[in-house]
């Protein structure tokens, strides 16, 4: 007599904030997990599934809306940006009240959580010392997962992101406005990733990642910020960026931006080598930038 076997179906895994990154890692993940992708928008539930994900309709912002995830999946990717006041992350709180006990979550932080650093290099240990108010709200984010995780026997792994870029999210219009950048001797040193090295970074933090573990999402590059844009600027036949000084540039952008060309750090990636396994397929901004003009020309 034969045995029967009951099949089993792939597990569940959701996606939170599925946007340009979510939809990089799409590929990455549908084939070992039945995917849904939580999105505010119902417009995009088409492309959601063109992509391989089931759409899930709810907003963060909307406790109520989100009650159908409870269960729904024990692996989570949380991709979903703080809102943009206050000094808490309402939608990690959100979240974190639906979220089922003993899963896997991998939540993709900033690395803006350590404020300036003077241009200093380091690793993971080094203690969170935010200076704006968002990065005040993702260093509470991730220690309202940190709390969850413990009292939940979850599996938390964060990811701290610096500047994304790809072929379709260079300062190409930046330049042609012709908007200024530091002068050498006042700028900052900025850290990159490419978006298909996060999308495949992320999958390997949700197999391999330590508990309750931060790791440095940045690629090999030792680059400041106007150097960045040089770069940019000459592979695309572009002028270069004005320098000014930073008295001069306060005159003449946001505060917001301001705040990004006013804190220096670079960080170690060995951990993301070491643990994770990682192998960049852009190890430096110089080769992710090559990649995209051969793509776009």
């Amino acid at each position: 007599m034969k045995k029967q076997f009951k099949k089993i179906g792939k597990p569940r895994l959701l996606i939170i904030g599925c946007g340009d990154v979510g939809m990089r890692l799409l590929p990455l993940l549908r084939e070992r997990f039945r995917v849904f992708a939580l999105t505010s928008q119902p417009a995009r539930a088409a492309e959601l599934r063109a992509a391989g994900a089931i759409p899930v309709i709810g907003n963060l912002d909307q406790p109520a809306s989100l009650r159908r995830l409870k269960g729904l999946a024990q692996w989570l990717v949380h991709l979903a940006p703080p809102k943009a006041e206050g000094e808490m992350d309402s939608r990690t709180r959100n979240l974190a009240a639906i979220l089922p006990d003993k899963c896997r979550l991998v939540y993709v932080s900033t690395t803006g959580v350590y404020g300036d650093c003077g241009g200093a290099e380091f690793d993971e240990c080094r203690p969170v010392a935010p200076q704006n108010a968002r990065a005040i709200r993702r260093v509470a984010a991730e220690n309202l997962l940190r709390d969850w995780a413990r009292a939940s026997q979850s599996r938390l792994s964060i990811l701290r992101v610096p500047g994304i870029y790809a072929a379709d999210r260079l300062p190409l219009e930046r330049l042609r406005k012709g908007s200024p950048a530091l002068t050498a001797a006042e700028d900052v040193y900025t850290n990159h990733i490419h978006a298909d090295d996060l999308a495949s970074l992320i999958c390997l933090a949700l197999f391999r990642a330590k508990p309750s573990r931060v790791y440095h999402a940045v690629d090999d590059s030792d680059l400041k910020m106007a150097d960045y844009f040089d770069l940019v600027a000459d592979q695309f036949g572009l002028p270069r960026a004005p320098r000014l000084t930073r008295a001069e540039l306060m005159q003449q952008v946001s505060p917001v931006q301001l705040s990004f060309m006013s804190e220096s750090r670079r960080l170690d990636n060995q951990r993301i080598q070491r643990e994770l396994g990682m192998r960049l397929r852009y190890p430096d901004v110089q080769a992710g930038v090559a990649a995209a003009s051969a793509a776009l020309t």
